[in-house]
């Protein structure tokens, strides 16, 4: 089963899916082995650790597809890949999705922003018309190659215009065709209510846990009850580093040793461990020289 169809049968069961947010190979891994079921390559994590620079739209399509390339030859396990809003109109977004797709996308998030993008919990974002995102959201389905890799719409004029105008969009996404929908930063257990009785029985729902983002749920049992089937974490790695690391940083500086942090760490023994290196050696004896 290639990982777009292991994907669509995630998603047909009965629970909701917890999908971290990753940026590399390394974070990936990390992921993989915690045992989740699929990833979520975010837009906001590779802006943050790859490039220092916050989620404003700054990131290239080829920036992304070389991420997702390097994330795919690394790992099998599904992969959502945070496209922004597709990197242009309608024809760009044909080439973005053929583009990723290549790379290793197993499914495709794009949203009705007007670019350049911001963080969804940003002030100051705008949103094009609705008419204008029915019309690339039925370009990227046009554009698969494969027709399990799923196409997630993405709403941000909750924000901007109201839960009513979000909630027409929404309507028009699904009837366009999009796999997965995503009404961002809602503001009410109610409104989730709403969405959840609206769409649950049509379409999976994503929702966004990110830390300090103003999510009116926790976590991924209450999106349950609501009847939502995808829960983002999208910088939760990044924001527990971030958090982390500058004590250790000042350690050093100070101390000159990590000796005293060494039960918090791993050691280069157990990264080569987790990295796979005994299978690369491995793999290398049959070919060293007789």
């Amino acid at each position: 089963m290639d990982h777009a169809k292991a994907l669509r049968a995630i998603l047909a069961n009965n629970v909701v899916i917890k999908v971290p947010g990753i940026y590399d190979g390394l974070s990936t891994v990390l992921v993989e082995k915690a045992g989740f079921p699929a990833a979520f390559l975010s837009g906001g994590s590779l802006s943050f650790s790859r490039f220092g620079r916050p989620d404003m739209g700054l990131v290239t399509a080829t920036e992304v597809a070389d991420t997702v390339a390097v994330i795919r030859e690394r790992s099998t396990i599904p992969l959502i890949v945070d496209m922004d809003t597709g990197f242009g109109n309608a024809l760009n977004v044909r080439r973005t999705v053929e583009t990723f797709e290549r790379a290793g996308a197993s499914a495709l998030q794009m949203e009705d922003q007007l670019a350049p993008k911001r963080c969804g919990h940003m002030a100051g974002k705008q949103v094009i018309s609705a008419s204008e995102m029915v019309g690339k959201i039925k370009a990227a389905l046009d554009a698969r190659n494969n027709n399990d890799t799923l196409i997630v719409a993405r709403t941000d004029a909750l924000g901007i215009n109201g839960f009513d105008d979000a909630m027409e969009r929404a309507h028009k996404y699904v009837e366009a065709g999009c796999d997965v929908l995503f009404i961002e930063a809602v503001a009410s257990v109610e409104q989730m209510k709403i969405i959840g009785n609206t769409f649950a029985d049509k379409i999976p729902l994503m929702h966004n846990l990110v830390e300090g983002g103003g999510s009116p749920v926790a976590g991924a049992s209450e999106l349950a009850d609501l009847r939502y089937k995808i829960a983002l974490y999208p910088v939760a790695l990044l924001h527990l580093f971030v958090k982390q690391a500058p004590a250790l940083l000042q350690h050093i500086l100070q101390e000159g040793s990590t000796t005293a942090w060494q039960q918090k760490m791993v050691e280069l023994k157990d990264m080569n461990t987790l990295l796979g290196s005994d299978d690369l050696l491995d793999a290398a004896s049959k070919y060293a020289a007789q």
